[in-house]
């Protein structure tokens, strides 16, 4: 049959039948896993804690065969790990010392939109810019990346990235693993293609709809990498930083797992499952248990949806089977940790006094219609109101959906409450095909009727070639303003 497939349709057919990867028991796991190092700071005379990042370029070899041109924060590839506590006051000086025009995003944090390092906060060749606030959110995992507008797919690629962990007093009293780099240890996914001189490949292949998608997979950059382990529980935090390609985590062995977070932080209570499916810039807390002697694969199994379309599945990688990172345990473990039964209080908006209802609709490379104007505020909302958004992908292929300053509450799915990785607070939302997400959404704090913030499908070629809205935040008697050019900021050193 696959001949006879391949024969009809020719090159077409043969390349739809190499277009699905299976890297399983083909990866020789012989790179220790690389943990990216908590980011140095200082305190000034205010009390803010202060992070030096300076964006560059350099090298990096990967795999055997010479190095591959890439960009880093403090770094060649990659950034340090920064984090801070509730309540603390933060002041970061990003310097840009590449020969172009970027930002810095903090992904799924709440804060000024003028802080925001959306598109309207670029960062000039060796400029600094100088964003500063309060930290007021629960514990979570969070990140940063590039978010210049129509680029943010290149310098995301190039090695732009890194996690953003937030502590609080609630997650501190809770006896879950959490020595960083031993207990709890974050897993920045990518996928990567190399070129015949190991440079970087951002190409999108033929039929993709998705954008670039990789067949070997970078975790923490470290390419085929092993982590040993000396605990019996051990907290994983998955972040899919790729471009485009979703994944679909598991155990080789199908071991069980507990979800205890998402997004925007701990789940109500854990939830034990065998996968768990992030698409891009979706973040998941797990915890998974080890016995002494274990030797065990993470992968990315196929995904859990069928997107009506065989062949939309199939080039866009939704059929994709990944080996990820070989776990190893000692022969004995230490087991102080646990899993509370309860973690973190549910998300509790509610849809009884919502200001305003919403619809999006996103097909082909517009929401609603639009693609994203620089110049154009799309809508203001209310400080302190709630509001529920109604998302709908109708295209047959994958998008998701990501809202700047706010985590928000899924309310149900196509009318259905939602399943249990979907009942915290996220950021991100995958959006399966045809179904309506309503998502309750609270503005608070931040105002500006200016400076816009972000909404759009996280697939990065999507957002940059105009899958992206944005709106403002208004005070009790501000109205929609004007969008000041290059962002209204400072950028003195």
């Amino acid at each position: 049959m696959a001949a006879l497939f391949a024969g009809t349709l020719g090159a077409a057919g043969i390349y739809f039948l190499q277009a699905r990867i299976d890297t399983v028991g083909a990866v020789d796991f012989d790179t220790e896993l690389t943990i990216p190092p908590l980011a140095e700071s200082e305190q000034d005379d205010s009390g803010a804690r202060v992070f030096d990042l300076t964006i560059q370029s350099g090298a990096t070899e990967f795999v055997a065969g010479g190095a591959t041109d890439t960009w880093g924060v403090n770094g060649t590839f990659l950034g340090p790990t920064i984090r801070a506590q509730r309540g603390e006051r933060v002041e970061f000086a990003v310097t840009n010392d590449v020969d172009e025009e970027t930002s810095i995003h903090w992904h799924g944090m709440r804060l000024p939109a003028e802080m925001d390092g959306g598109p309207h906060q670029p960062i000039m060749p060796g400029e600094t810019w100088r964003p500063h606030w309060t930290v007021d959110q629960p514990a979570s995992t969070l990140w940063y990346h590039p978010h210049v507008h129509g680029k943010t797919a290149a310098h995301t690629y190039r090695g732009v990235a890194g996690m953003f962990i937030l502590d609080d007093e609630n997650t501190a009293s809770l006896n879950l693993p959490a020595d960083y780099g031993v207990d709890d240890i974050p897993l920045i996914v990518q996928d990567r293609k190399f070129d015949a001189d190991n440079q970087f490949d951002d190409s999108i292949p033929l039929g993709s709809t998705s954008g670039t998608l990789g067949d070997e997979i970078l975790v923490n950059g470290s390419h085929g990498p092993y982590r040993e382990v000396t605990t019996r529980l051990v907290r994983l935090r998955l972040l899919n930083a790729s471009n485009a390609r979703m994944y679909n985590f598991g155990f080789s062995d199908d071991r069980p797992f507990q979800l205890i977070g998402t997004d925007g932080g701990l789940l109500p209570e854990a939830w034990e499952t065998d996968r768990i499916q992030l698409s891009a810039g979706e973040r998941a807390e797990i915890v998974v248990a080890f016995e002494p002697g274990d030797t065990v694969e993470l992968r990315s199994y196929a995904a859990e949806f069928d997107l009506g379309d065989q062949t939309a599945d199939r080039l866009s990688g939704e059929q994709d089977e990944l080996d990820i990172v070989q776990f190893r345990a000692a022969d004995a473990l230490a087991d102080e940790t646990e899993i509370p039964e309860t973690l973190a209080p549910a998300p509790d908006l509610g849809t009884e006094n919502v200001a305003e209802v919403r619809t999006f609709d996103l097909e082909g490379r517009s929401i609603n219609g639009q693609q994203m104007q620089m110049d154009r505020i799309d809508f203001g909302v209310r400080e302190g109101d709630t509001e529920v958004w109604e998302v709908t992908n109708h295209n047959g292929y994958l998008h998701n959906f990501h809202v700047h300053d706010v985590q928000f509450q899924v309310v149900d799915v196509d009318g259905v409450e939602p399943p249990p990785q979907l009942r915290g607070w996220k950021d991100t939302v995958l959006l399966v095909p045809d179904l309506r997400y309503r998502l309750a959404m609270r503005f608070s704090d931040h105002t500006d009727p200016n400076v816009p913030y972000m909404f759009h499908c996280h697939l990065l070629t999507h957002e940059d070639e105009g899958m992206m809205g944005q709106f403002v935040v208004l005070g009790e008697d501000e109205e929609i303003g004007r969008v000041p050019q290059h962002g209204g900021h400072d950028h003195g050193d």
